[in-house]
C-alpha cells in the first residue's frame, strides 16, 4: 500500500467509529452521507477525493 491508502484506510476506520457512536440526527445523516461518499471514492483509488469526504464527515459531527 502507498502512504496515501495507508493514510485514508487508517482514517476511514476513525471516521466510521466516530460516526457509529454518534448520536442520531441531521449531524450523524450529514456525517454518514459522506462517509458513504468516501468509501466510493476509496473503492475508485480517488484518494484527494476520500480524504475530502473523510474531513466533511469529521467536520459534519464536530
Amino acid at each position: 500500500m502507498t502512504p496515501e491508502q495507508t493514510n485514508a484506510a487508517e482514517k476511514m476506520t476513525s471516521v466510521k467509529a466516530a460516526c457509529d457512536k454518534a448520536i442520531a440526527g441531521p449531524k450523524k445523516d450529514r456525517a454518514v452521507k459522506h462517509y458513504q461518499a468516501a468509501e466510493k471514492a476509496h473503492a475508485a483509488k480517488n484518494h484527494v477525493e476520500t480524504n475530502k469526504e473523510l474531513d466533511a464527515a469529521k467536520k459534519a459531527l464536530s
